[in-house]
C-alpha cells in the first residue's frame, strides 16, 4: 500500500477510529514499559490514555450519529 488514503469528511467517524487506534497503541507501549520497569508515573500515563479513550468513545458516538443522519438525508 502506498500510504494513500481515501479522503473523508472532517466529521467522518474514521478520524475518531484512527485516533482510538493510536491511543490503543500507546497503551500497549506503556504496558510493555511498565512490565519492564514498574513505575507510578507510567501507571498515571496509562490512566490518562484510558481517559482519552473515554473521550474518544463519546466523540465516536456523536460522529456515528451524525453519519447516520447524513446517510438518511
Amino acid at each position: 500500500m502506498s500510504g494513500y488514503s481515501v479522503p473523508s469528511r472532517e466529521d467522518d467517524p474514521i478520524h475518531t477510529v484512527r485516533t482510538i487506534a493510536r491511543i490503543a497503541q500507546m497503551i500497549i507501549e506503556l504496558r510493555d514499559e511498565y512490565v519492564r520497569r514498574p513505575r507510578p508515573d507510567i501507571l498515571q500515563q496509562i490512566e490518562q490514555r484510558l481517559d482519552d479513550l473515554i473521550a474518544q468513545r463519546e466523540e465516536l458516538q456523536i460522529r456515528a450519529a451524525h453519519a447516520r443522519q447524513q446517510d438518511q438525508a
